[in-house]
């Protein structure tokens, strides 16, 4: 297999016939009636997604979401996938977005900068949880056995906003005593998890930090094999919230609510990574926030 870059270009895109969605750089949606104080009815529900993986994967994953979402709440969608996990951020910030699927870590960024209420997550279909696993991982024949064992080694982060890509590996790499992460010939940054996760099945680096289950999508999809990989180390991790602009119309946000909890179709759930969708609240997310301050990544 052929050794993967460990940087990669990302791009911004609509799906389906929603419209493009780079006019949501430029300016705000038109409100129908309302404004600020959650009386705020858009026209059009403009939806962002961060890039966890390669955006084409993004775009063919939750289309299907998109179509579900617009047939429900009779109303147009547009789905914006950031050119990374900052973007969603600074789109939600700059009030350029009504929803955005976020990690634990760049919500309580976004929270900082905007007025954003967390509304759901997904139960996880391994766990049965509403959380996942971050894991650190290596080559089956590698030496390294501990986290500790990483240290210099070559390692790869996913986004540096990530939470199961950066945040948690860091968290596990800080407890086994290993908490300066700047020097660029031992610590890489690849863009996503399947990039992590191909980094270390063809030794581009020793080992790297990344979702598990995103991990296990490229084993069942047959672009890796399971047993060129070690987890050499795993923490659970709160699942991606998705959370909604504080000034939407409140019927509009409970709307959207019972969207995702009515989910019902299988295949969808399937794309989706969800068994079924649960609420959560910003105090779900204190451990997110607590060590990523504590590790520079709450700014």
């Amino acid at each position: 297999m052929a050794s993967l870059p460990l940087s990669r270009r990302t791009a911004m895109g609509a799906i389906g016939a929603w419209g493009v969605v780079a006019g949501l750089a430029g300016c705000g949606g038109t409100s129908a009636g309302g404004g600020p104080g959650g009386d705020d009815v858009p026209k059009t529900l403009r939806v962002g997604l961060i890039p966890n993986q390669a955006p084409d994967k993004i775009r063919a994953q939750y289309r299907p979401f998109g179509d579900y979402l617009q047939k429900t709440l009779d109303q147009p969608i547009e789905l914006f996938v950031a050119t990374d996990y900052t973007g969603i951020v600074e789109a939600m910030a700059s009030d350029k977005l009504d929803l955005a699927y976020f990690g634990g870590l760049t919500y309580v960024q976004a929270e900082r900068r905007a007025d954003i209420v967390p509304i759901v997550t997904e139960i996880d279909r391994e766990n049965d949880t509403p959380s996942y696993h971050s894991a650190i991982i290596t080559r089956a024949d590698s030496p390294i056995k501990t986290v500790a064992d990483v240290k210099g080694k070559r390692f790869a982060f996913g986004d540096i906003n990530s939470t199961s890509g950066s945040l948690y590996p860091r968290i596990m790499l800080d407890r086994a005593g290993i908490s300066s992460f700047t020097d660029p010939q031992r610590f890489v940054y690849t863009g996503g998890h399947d990039a992590t996760t191909l980094a270390v099945v063809n030794g581009t680096v020793d080992a790297g930090g990344a979702e598990k289950r995103i991990m296990q999508r490229l084993i069942d999809a047959g672009t890796v094999k399971a047993d060129d990989i070690r987890i050499v180390e795993q923490m659970l991790v709160m699942g991606y919230p998705w959370a909604v602009r504080a000034g939407l119309d409140r019927g509009l946000q409970n709307r959207i609510v019972q969207a995702f909890l009515n989910i019902k179709d299988a295949e969808l759930l399937k794309l989706m990574r969800a068994e079924r969708y649960a609420k959560v609240a910003k105090e779900d997310y204190e451990e997110v926030r607590r060590e990523a301050r504590r590790l520079g990544l709450l700014r």
